[in-house]
């Protein structure tokens, strides 16, 4: 690079690690200018400014969130020159679309990695990712927490962020009582992280800033549990990592990215839904694993669906209502709502998608995959309202809700909401709780008899 010259920098992002990517790489370079964000797969969070308050005083007025759309042309006419891919759960043939784009523009590609954006902690950490959406972090990560905390350990789970709204307000959040997640206008996606973990006495912490979220972390806790979102990588160092697959989808354990990283990444290869995945498909991922990450140590789980009143579900027309992000970019028709108004012998399955107003009629449209269940999506107020009056114009007996958030704090809905739990089930063996027993026997935390 000729001296006093910046390198003109684009990076590609879903509100999340292109924020984190900036923070821990870019923000502090003088040798490189990022013009802007884009956004893509979360509605509503482009045409935003990356607040001066996080940017640093490098870019005193913030920096441009942009919709992905317009990469091609800002990077012809800003003279972009290089291009960072920021985001996860998108096939191997997805991202090189979007690298093909950017090569066109004459920019460079580029994919960071884990040495160059995961942070360190001065306490022990566990990271649960998986190589899909949808493959069963969330319930994985909720058991560890309580088998952490039920051994004396105070923990903090460090979720991916989802930081949808005011960007200033979001640089650190935590998170203790369900008042808190009023207070800070959490949305559907969030709540539905943060509320189980709220509900067991686990701290939560998100945001946009990871170096000051995980330093104020380390001054309460024993040890940090990242609750990873989608397929990505953790952004501070695992000391154990856990990585799921899915033997409902077989054949994606190495199909998206940055999923098949994490599985080669992995100490622990988990493979949860072995009670409801057929056995061939449960060999198929084991397979997998073992030819793509040879050192890692295989585990199977099972998951156990709760469900609050199946007799209210007997025979009649059900509307199922399913975890967002799991059947929109992740991709499943179908979750554990489903599954759970089946087994309790619903007469019909309502399809929702001719009663749903218009706002909740796009996502259908953007995600054609979707048929006989209804994404519990909130991203934004007006979408929120949207979802409220398509469950209530939907003509059903009773809605089956799987999203782990509370629907009926958030909506009023004229139906009666029976509830989906999952949950992580151990005990084959090998077991997750004897691999985390020795990992803490190891790190020599200080646990108490249970």
């Amino acid at each position: 690079m000729a001296e006093g010259k910046t390198k003109r920098i684009v990076i590609m992002g879903a509100a999340g690690r292109e924020f984190h990517n900036f923070n821990v790489v870019y923000r502090d370079d003088p040798e490189v200018k990022v013009l802007a964000f884009t956004a893509a797969q979360i509605p509503n969070i482009s045409e935003r400014i990356y607040p001066p308050s996080l940017s640093g005083p490098l870019y005193p007025g913030g920096i441009p969130i942009i919709p992905e759309s317009e990469l091609q042309d800002f990077c012809q006419t800003e003279n972009i020159e290089q291009v960072v891919f920021a985001y996860s759960d998108l096939t191997h043939e997805e991202v090189m679309h979007r690298a093909s784009i950017t090569l066109a523009t004459g920019a460079d590609f580029v994919l960071l990695g884990p040495q160059t954006t995961m942070l360190n902690s001065v306490v022990p950490v566990i990271a649960i990712s998986a190589v899909r959406t949808g493959c069963g972090k969330s319930q994985t990560c909720r058991w560890v927490a309580r088998q952490l905390k039920s051994r004396g350990l105070k923990v903090a789970v460090l979720r991916h962020p989802m930081p949808y709204g005011d960007l200033s307000k979001q640089a650190v959040q935590r998170f203790e009582t369900l008042l808190d997640l009023d207070e800070a206008d959490c949305t559907i996606e969030e709540r539905e992280e943060y509320e189980p973990h709220i509900k067991s006495n686990i701290l939560v912490y998100a945001g946009v800033d990871y170096a000051s979220i995980i330093e104020q972390a380390e001054q309460e806790v024993d040890v940090v549990l990242w609750d990873g979102g989608n397929n990505d990588f953790p952004f501070v160092k695992p000391d154990l990592h856990v990585a799921l697959v899915d033997p409902l989808r077989p054949g994606h354990e190495t199909s998206s990215h940055p999923g098949e990283t994490v599985l080669r990444m992995a100490d622990i290869v988990l493979v949860p839904k072995i009670n409801v995945a057929a056995e061939i498909d449960v060999q198929h991922v084991i397979g997998t694993a073992k030819t793509v990450n040879p050192d890692a140590l295989i585990i199977k789980g099972q998951s156990t669906l709760y469900l609050d009143d199946s007799e209210a579900v007997r025979d009649q027309r059900v509307l199922v209502i399913e975890d967002g992000p799991t059947t929109t970019h992740g991709g499943m028709a179908y979750g554990a709502g489903y599954i759970a108004a089946v087994q309790a012998g619903a007469r019909e399955i309502v399809d929702p998608r001719q009663r749903a107003v218009a706002e909740i009629r796009a996502v259908f449209e953007q995600y054609p995959h979707l048929q006989n269940i209804l994404p519990a999506v909130g991203y934004f107020p007006e979408q929120l309202a949207a979802l409220e009056q398509s469950i209530n114009a939907i003509d059903a007996d009773v809605v089956v809700s799987a999203t782990p958030c509370d629907l009926q704090h958030l909506i009023k809905v004229n139906k009666p909401i029976i509830r989906v739990g999952y949950e992580y089930t151990d005990g084959h063996s090998p077991s997750l709780e004897n691999a985390l027993d020795e990992f803490l026997g190891r790190v020599k935390l200080p646990v108490t008899a249970r």
